[in-house]
Order: structure tokens, then sequence, then C-alpha cells
């Protein structure tokens, strides 16, 4: 089977942990919104609400008959499907909370930019960014990641739930280097507390598939349109 992913063609954004799944786990599958028309098959399928099962905004995945939104549980999906997730129901649904943990993290990322809201430009808040990426540094940062760090070094540092790479793990390699691209100076200094991840993400992009997935044109630019955005005034 051939999976469609629809996502905005010019950021890597949430659909991004989505594309390192399927990456990974070398499955068939179209970026859509990337080819002829893409964006507008995609905006049909949202606004379509009285057929099927419309997703509320992407990235949403259609697998054979199934449209499934939301990037944890699209993840879900894939993770059950391609030995990217435990077999037990108990690890199925630890790896989606963990997922739904970075959910979390990745909505307090964008906001360092956008404090007052994605309807404003970013030059209408600046004074709150600079205020909202202090605190998320000296506070939310260290608490997440953290966090992740501990479980790493818990289950013997391969791997955040043991041996075995799981979605989770791809998931964390985006975070890293998302940071390392929106706040350079910020993480450089940060990473000393977090070795475990660092070398999660030195693994991870090491991955054959992952590897070719990075060297290759499927793998869009970070840029200040999407979740990481580089702002000098930000970075400390």
């Amino acid at each position: 089977m051939k999976y469609e992913l629809y996502y905005w063609p010019e950021i890597q954004g949430r659909g991004e942990y989505v594309r390192l799944a399927l990456e990974e786990a070398g499955a068939a599958y179209v970026d859509v919104a990337r080819g002829p028309r893409g964006t507008a098959a995609m905006m049909k399928m949202m606004d379509d609400v009285h057929k099927g099962t419309p997703p509320f905004a992407p990235p949403f995945l259609k697998a054979g008959k199934l449209v499934i939104g939301q990037t944890a549980n699209i993840l879900l999906y894939l993770g059950a499907r391609h030995g990217l997730a435990p077999k037990t129901e108990a690890g199925k649904l630890w790896v989606h909370q963990l997922q739904l943990t970075i959910t979390d993290f990745v909505l307090e990322i964008h906001d360092t930019h956008h404090p007052l809201g994605p309807s404003l430009y970013y030059e209408d808040q600046k004074p709150p960014a600079k205020k909202r990426t202090a605190d998320f540094w000296s506070v939310r940062v260290p608490k997440y990641l953290g966090y992740f760090e501990q479980l790493l070094d818990h289950n013997g540092g391969t791997c955040v739930t043991g041996r075995k790479l799981t979605y989770i793990d791809l998931s964390l390699f985006q975070i890293v280097d998302g940071l390392r691209y929106a706040f350079p100076k910020r993480m450089k200094a940060f990473e000393a507390d977090i070795p475990g991840l660092v070398g999660l993400h030195d693994r991870i992009a090491a991955r054959p598939n992952i590897k070719a997935y990075l060297a290759s044109e499927r793998r869009i630019p970070f840029n200040e349109q999407g979740i990481f955005r580089r702002y000098k005034e930000l970075d400390g």
C-alpha cells in the first residue's frame, strides 16, 4: 500500500514527524501537497465535512480507506504496522503517551516566537516573544528534555524505551535538530546537560534510511515559516 501524506509543502512542521517514521520504515508514500494541485486536494479533503471522517488540519494520512489526522494518532497507527512501536498494548500506549508529551513541547517551541497567537506577525509580538523565550529556556527546556534524558538513561541509553527503536526516538531527533537550528547559541550551551539525547540524535542521523532522507530533496530545509524559526534576538 502506498500512503498519501497531506501536509503543507513548504515547511517541515508537524508533518516531519510522520515523514521521519515513513522514511525509517522504508514505506512507500507520496507527499501529496508537494505535487501538482496537491494543496487544493488537501484543502478539499478538509472542507468536505459531510463525507467520511474529514481531518481538522494537516498533517493527515490516507491509508487505503482510512484517513487519520493528528501527528500522534498517525504515528500510533504507523508504529504498530512498521515495527516502530512495542507489540504489547501497554507498550503502544506508553509510546503514544510520550508522543503526546512531545506534542505539548512542540506547541511551546512554536509559542517562543508567537506567544500572542499565530494570527499576528512575529514583528507584532517581539517583546512578548523575548520574555517567553527566556522562560522557555530557563524552565521548560530543562523540564521536557530533562525528562526524556532521564528515560533514556534509565532504559540503557540506546533508545528511549529500551534497546529497540520506536517513533519516539525519531521525534526526539527532530526536536534536537530543530532546536539546534532555531537556537544555535542556547542549544550549544545546553547540550552538555543532555548527552544521551545528543547521542541519540547522532545515531538516528546515521541510520541508513534516515541518512539518505536527510541528504535528499524530500527533506525540506528549516525555514522561518515553520515551527523552528531562527531569530537572532531570541537566541540569547
